[in-house]
């Protein structure tokens, strides 16, 4: 989740209309939870509301051929009105034009991730991850 906190953009893969469905969306860590900030009307909002949902970022440093990935599992709920007035202290702002009065908050139950490459920051060179 530490990893997760360093990078501004991930990955929600979520079931839209009984098919898998990704989408890219900036995000931030508040209170444990991931938070993405989205519209009132948008098919994420109705889409993941109580769901179970995956979220997934990752850093690659495509020059020396390393980096990480962390995958998260969680129930996602649609956070408005007064209590999203807390998250709007995340200053997430929106790449997408229009409204995003709403917020989809994912509370990890599930957390994996992995190094990609063998320059893992601690030196452990014997756990090696391709």
């Amino acid at each position: 989740m530490r990893l997760m906190g360093t990078v501004p953009i991930g990955r929600i893969v979520y079931t839209r209309q009984a098919l898998p469905a990704v989408e890219v969306v900036n995000f931030a860590l508040f209170d444990g939870d991931i938070v993405i900030r989205t519209s009132a009307e948008g098919k994420l909002a109705a889409a993941t509301r109580g769901a179970v949902v995956a979220f997934e970022a990752d850093s690659v440093d495509l020059d020396r051929h390393v980096g990480w990935s962390v995958t998260v599992l969680g129930q996602a709920r649609v956070v408005d009105g007064a209590q999203a007035g807390r998250l709007e202290q995340v200053a997430l702002t929106p790449w997408a034009p229009g409204p995003h009065a709403h917020f989809i908050c994912i509370a990890p139950t599930m957390v994996n991730g992995r190094w990609l490459g063998s320059d893992r920051p601690d030196g452990d060179s014997d756990a090696h991850h391709h």
